[in-house]
């Protein structure tokens, strides 16, 4: 069997609501799938991260720069195929967008490989369990969105099943070094460092003491403001505190974990694989490791740095933020994985998580977990209708 082509599809889905982070404004939600096409017919299906510019730019990596190294290639060898794109393209660019270009692939050759072996992904890398807890990411700002819709919408989150809940903190723009203080969406949605343990201190009283609760600042704080705020969090029982400093002060996350007694979660945004993740496990400046499988190198990478962190009893929470061929890469993995933690999954579901492909996969109220299947590969396949009605470029 061997290469053919890699296509690129990109689609987006309109929020019904526009929603901010700390730093960023979603008002849709894109994802750009990655086909790898072979001589026999079989296709596998990826996902490839595009975070903080355009998807044209990840499918021009993908199609003019990457592709031509693997036309005519096996696809079996995917340990070789990640390398040869990877040392052809590591002079210009060791981490970022190409270590995301790549993901997308990688993803695909083990969905591929899955469909050849007539098994799924997560047996193929290890098979550890086939039921992957889950939490609901959620408690975004919103215009217009006090505690009360705050604490409706968390309540809607352990109504659906879920045992787990993460909400967003840190869109401040009146403390140093914050990222909003620049932006020209700086005032809206906007809360005060009081206002955050406010919010915090409601929806842990909504969902009482038995539901799971962490907070993602996404990099948004300095190290003393992530102190304070880690401190003033302790009393609400958080389980973790993610992304609490900027991605690139390691030193600094280090200080935060040992300065307040709530885990640290981090850092989706090592855009450089497993080499910036070693410097994070290695230093102990997180508890809990975050790798995105569609942007720190796919499945290849995403499970060394699983293995890293195991070797240092550390827990991996993979960051999951794309359509449900994200969702579906992420979820193999922790079925992988000794040391997996908890499956993230954006509540409530966009149309690229439940109308994109067929037989998506789904938390199981009853139990809070997502169940994996014995399909071949990644077990899910696009719906044409769908794809078609989303796809843009």
């Amino acid at each position: 069997m061997r290469i053919t082509d890699i296509q690129t599809i990109a689609v987006e889905v309109n929020l019904k609501q526009t929603v901010f982070d700390a730093n960023y404004t979603m008002a849709t939600k894109p994802a750009l799938l990655v086909e790898v096409h072979t001589d026999e017919g079989l296709v596998g299906l990826g996902e490839a991260a595009h975070f903080g510019g355009p998807m044209a730019s990840t499918a021009q990596v993908i199609e003019h720069e990457l592709k031509p190294y693997l036309i005519g290639e096996n696809p079996n060898d995917i340990e070789r195929l990640w390398e040869r794109m990877h040392k052809r393209a590591y002079k210009h660019a060791r981490g970022g967008i190409v270590i995301a270009a790549i993901s997308g692939i990688d993803i695909a050759l083990w969905d591929l490989r899955g469909k050849m072996a007539n098994m799924p992904v997560w047996r193929l890398l290890g098979g550890y369990r086939k039921r992957v807890p889950a939490y609901a990411t959620g408690g975004f700002y919103a215009e217009g969105k006090g505690i009360p819709e705050l604490v409706a919408e968390v309540e809607s989150y352990v109504e659906a099943g879920f045992r787990a809940i993460k909400m967003k903190v840190g869109r401040n723009s009146d403390i140093e070094l914050a990222p909003l203080r620049v932006s020209s969406e700086r005032g809206i949605a906007e809360v005060s460092l009081a206002d955050d343990i406010e919010r915090v201190a409601a929806v842990r009283k909504a969902i009482g003491p038995n539901i799971r609760l962490a907070v993602d600042a996404n990099g948004a704080w300095d190290v003393s403001t992530a102190v304070k705020m880690g401190r003033a969090m302790e009393p609400y029982d958080i389980y973790w505190f993610e992304e609490p400093v900027w991605p690139d002060d390691m030193d600094g996350s280090r200080e935060v974990a040992e300065k307040t007694s709530i885990a640290i979660a981090g850092y989706e945004t090592c855009s450089y694989g497993i080499v910036d993740f070693a410097r994070y496990i290695s230093a102990r400046a997180v508890h809990f490791v975050q790798p995105d499988v569609a942007w720190a190198g796919g499945l290849t990478e995403s499970l060394k740095i699983a293995h890293l962190a195991q070797a240092a009893n550390m827990p991996i929470a993979p960051h999951i933020h794309g359509s449900a061929v994200a969702v579906a890469a992420g979820l193999h993995l922790l079925g992988a994985v000794r040391n997996a933690s908890l499956a993230e999954t954006v509540f409530p579901a966009h149309e690229l998580m439940t109308d994109l492909v067929r037989e998506p996969l789904t938390l199981d109220p009853a139990s809070g977990e997502i169940e994996l299947s014995e399909r071949p590969g990644l077990g899910i396949e696009l719906d044409s209708e769908t794809v078609k009605r989303f796809r843009v470029g």
